[in-house]
């Protein structure tokens, strides 16, 4: 089968009419990975390339989204922008499913004193907002990438907690894991075969939701200063950068600011809709 033909098969073309935001906003991710990946393929302009006798230029046919304050083309920050925003938003869900996801399972199968223990560490990071979390564990830190990867990805580490130690209580009670275990495996064997695979099942749909979250306190902290250091293209120092230019050149700030909103709400609506699969909702 052809790609040509699969494109025009009935069902998907008539999903695709069915739900023109998804694929408006599958295709944004699509390109924002493109941008991550390799920014070069959207635009050869050098991101941090300045040219004062270019500054403050409107958006037309020499550069697109305009210039900022130092002459550099703010399309080619956008794009390059990507890399620095997405990675760190990944990056970030990447610590907390990891580190969520052992505290939850070895919290749901130690049981007593452990799982006590570990449920009230839970509910103490809980006791503050992620974002206020971060911007405290920065401000010991203090401000750079790295530093903003570990924050976000600390106070997001609950979530997943929660739910892996949940589905771990139900799945370790489950018949085919008795049945499983009266074969004589070893606990390691079933921890791993048989609890693991189902504790975790909706950890990727929690992770995809909350990289949308991931994102825009990565723009916040960094617009605060606390993420990424100038001249880095971030979308969300860029919007730091861009605020004292608002009546001048306002594209300066408004093009870095509908990237963060784009990416945010199709990241956000492709999660709704795989959450929405994987429950057997059905969503209008």
């Amino acid at each position: 089968m052809t790609a040509a033909s699969l494109v025009l098969r009935p069902g998907l073309l008539a999903a695709g009419l069915r739900h023109p935001g998804l694929v408006a906003a599958a295709a944004f991710l699509l390109v924002a990975t493109v941008a991550t990946v390799s920014p070069g393929l959207l635009t050869g302009v050098d991101p941090i390339a300045a040219d004062p006798l270019q500054a403050q230029l409107p958006p037309g046919g020499g550069h697109w989204f305009g210039t900022d304050q130092l002459g550099r083309d703010v399309f080619a920050r956008v794009v390059h922008g990507a890399r620095y925003s997405l990675l760190i938003g990944v990056s970030a869900m990447l610590i907390a499913v990891v580190a969520g996801s052992l505290l939850g399972l070895f919290a749901g199968l130690a049981r007593g004193l452990v799982d006590e223990a570990i449920t009230r560490f839970l509910d103490v990071v809980s006791a503050f907002p992620d974002l206020l979390l971060a911007l405290v564990l920065i401000s010991f830190t203090g401000p750079g990438t790295t530093n903003l990867i570990v924050a976000l990805g600390v106070a997001s580490v609950p979530r997943f907690a929660r739910v892996v130690r949940a589905q771990t209580f139900v799945v370790a009670e489950s018949g085919y894991v008795e049945q499983a275990n009266t074969f004589g495996l070893t606990r390691a064997t079933l921890v791993w075969r048989h609890v693991l695979p189902h504790a975790v099942a909706q950890v990727p749909i929690l992770a995809t939701i909350g990289l949308g979250t991931a994102i825009i306190s990565a723009a916040g902290l960094s617009f605060l200063g606390m993420g990424p250091q100038p001249p880095v293209p971030e979308w969300g120092a860029m919007l730091s950068e861009g605020r004292s230019y608002l009546r001048n050149a306002w594209w300066v700030a408004v093009w870095p600011g509908i990237a963060i909103t784009l990416t945010v709400v199709s990241v956000s609506a492709l999660g709704r809709r795989w959450q929405a699969a994987f429950e057997g909702r059905r969503l209008p």
